[in-house]
């Protein structure tokens, strides 16, 4: 599913389950000193996990500059959460979203895209983005259950190619009981 939302350049694995025929024992992924996977040089990459989906994408630097997945549970955040994760005016777009386009709980999409601009945004920055450092717009068109976000960061954006970067393109997907998002910044 996740493969659906990035350019084709793009490594990616994912799994519903954990397979027992693999062979090896569970073991940890190398991070650095701020929790971020150590990918080899030359490579960008992302990794997600949340009750019955894990997924990983990597790509070469020289492709992309940096990417960003998330997966979570197609259910409402828990109570009290929204108001840590939006802003007013993203609480209000996503009411109407709800109201047109039910079966979709557009309060974890939001903070599924936030957590995916944040994957992206860290490698090139090094640096925390807060949940009020992003403003995102969903896009109302679902195409076989995959749709397109924006991200107008409210922070001072990254260089990236010689240009400050203001916005992150995202692509998301509803399907399985799962929301899925994807952030991916060409080099």
């Amino acid at each position: 599913m996740i493969e659906e939302l990035l350019p084709a350049a793009v490594v990616t694995a994912e799994a519903f389950d954990d397979p027992p025929e693999l062979g090896l024992p569970p073991g940890p992924i190398l991070k650095d000193q701020c929790g971020a996977p150590r990918w080899p040089e030359g490579v960008v990459g992302s990794i997600t996990h949340c009750v019955g989906y894990r997924a990983a994408v990597v790509a070469r630097r020289s492709t992309l500059a940096t990417v960003g997945v998330d997966a979570e549970p197609n259910e409402p955040l828990p109570a009290n959460v929204l108001e840590l994760v939006a802003s007013a005016a993203e609480q209000a777009r996503l009411a109407g979203l709800t109201a047109a386009i039910p079966g979709v709980a557009w309060d974890r999409l939001l903070f599924s895209a936030k957590e995916s601009v944040y994957k992206a945004w860290f490698p090139l920055t090094g640096l925390f983005l807060d949940f009020d450092g992003a403003d995102i717009t969903f896009g109302h068109d679902l195409d076989g259950g995959i749709g397109r976000f924006t991200t107008r960061l409210l922070v001072l954006g990254p260089i990236v190619k010689g240009k400050r970067l203001d916005v992150f393109a995202g692509r998301f997907a509803v399907r399985d009981g799962l929301v899925l998002t994807a952030v991916a910044e060409p080099a």
